[in-house]
């Protein structure tokens, strides 16, 4: 049966996929609906259709194949049809209560959606907070209602200090974390160095929300708090990408948009550039540079400029070791120094 139910979703998939690049609201709700009336199980709509084509939709606004807007309205299709299974299908819980939420400043909510509902219907009494929760109001809620557990997402591991320090908040209130998302590393590496249990989908988060007896709960995190380096990375922030675009030569001749978006990505830079030295790792700055390089070459922005950023941060950050190592070992064009 499961091989014949694989077998629906696959084959609405490129359907759900043009439904998508259409932004068919209705069309993309009705097709996930017609594989429930099939037989399909919910959670295999939500994590074997909907999930799988999202990461498609990042794909192609990563490959510049795909505007901001055209990810934008099939992100909100897509969340129209979790919405929809949701409501064909209301599991009564029978398990504890569960708080899923995302982080402030976090506002990718899809992800942490679908392991809201995939929770739901495991039977956990699921509340679902969204995009962006400041962490005294997600405490002030953990008080309030003293759940079995927090999920928390992060999908970008620049925001690892802050997830960090968003977990140590949740378990001052004596609530187990249990987190997940790409912003922890592809297996969880960068969680285990914040001492908090990761799960890489939503059906391993039921089964560690049964488990929260384990030790896994309760570890201690592998990173220094009072990391002086962090520290000064975080207080430079601003001078670095002031530094970046005074001297960058290529930057004088940029229209206000193409400014605008390099002080992101600079910004972008300085941040994970800090989340790496935080954690200690410096394949999260590395990972990071060939997933910024592969975005700016499909838009057609030249490498180099990104090099002479790297350059003339490490000039700056002579005094800091592990920034100074990681920026000088990470190069976009060939032959780089």
């Amino acid at each position: 049966m499961t091989a014949v139910l694989s077998g629906a979703v696959q084959e609405a998939y490129p359907d759900y996929l043009r439904r998508l690049d259409e932004a068919d609201e209705s069309g993309a709700i009705d097709l996930a609906l017609e594989l429930l009336e099939r037989g399909v199980a919910p959670e295999d709509v939500l994590l074997s259709l909907v999930a799988p084509a999202q990461a498609q939709v990042g794909e192609w606004w990563q490959r510049n194949e795909w505007s901001v807007a055209q990810e934008h309205a099939a992100t909100h299709v897509s969340e129209r049809v979790v919405a929809a299974v949701a409501s064909a299908v209301r599991p009564r819980p029978y398990r504890d209560r569960v708080v899923v939420a995302c982080m402030d400043g976090e506002w990718h909510a899809l992800p942490a959606r679908l392991v809201a509902e995939v929770l739901r219907l495991d039977g956990w009494d699921v509340t679902f907070l969204g995009a962006s929760v400041p962490a005294a109001h997600l405490v002030s809620y953990l008080h309030r209602h003293d759940p079995r557990a927090v999920a928390l997402g992060c999908s970008l591991p620049m925001r690892l200090p802050h997830a960090a320090r968003f977990v140590e908040a949740c378990r001052r209130s004596d609530v187990p974390v249990l987190v997940g998302g790409r912003g922890f590393g592809p297996d969880g590496r960068w969680a285990a160095r914040l001492g908090v249990p990761w799960v890489p989908d939503a059906r391993a988060a039921s089964t560690a929300l049964t488990g929260m007896s384990l030790p896994a709960w309760h570890t201690s995190a592998a990173v220094d708090v009072d990391d002086a380096e962090y520290a000064g990375l975080v207080a430079a922030r601003v001078e670095l990408i002031d530094l970046c675009v005074a001297r960058i030569p290529d930057v004088a001749r940029y229209t206000p948009a193409q400014l605008d978006a390099t002080v992101a990505d600079l910004g972008h830079i300085v941040d994970t550039l800090a989340a790496a030295v935080y954690v200690d790792d410096g394949t999260l700055f590395a990972d990071f540079a060939v997933w910024l390089g592969e975005v700016l070459a499909s838009r057609k922005v030249p490498l180099r400029t990104v090099d002479n950023a790297f350059d003339l941060m490490a000039e700056r950050l002579r005094d800091f070791p592990r920034a100074l190592h990681f920026l000088r070992s990470t190069r976009l064009t060939p032959g780089g120094s």
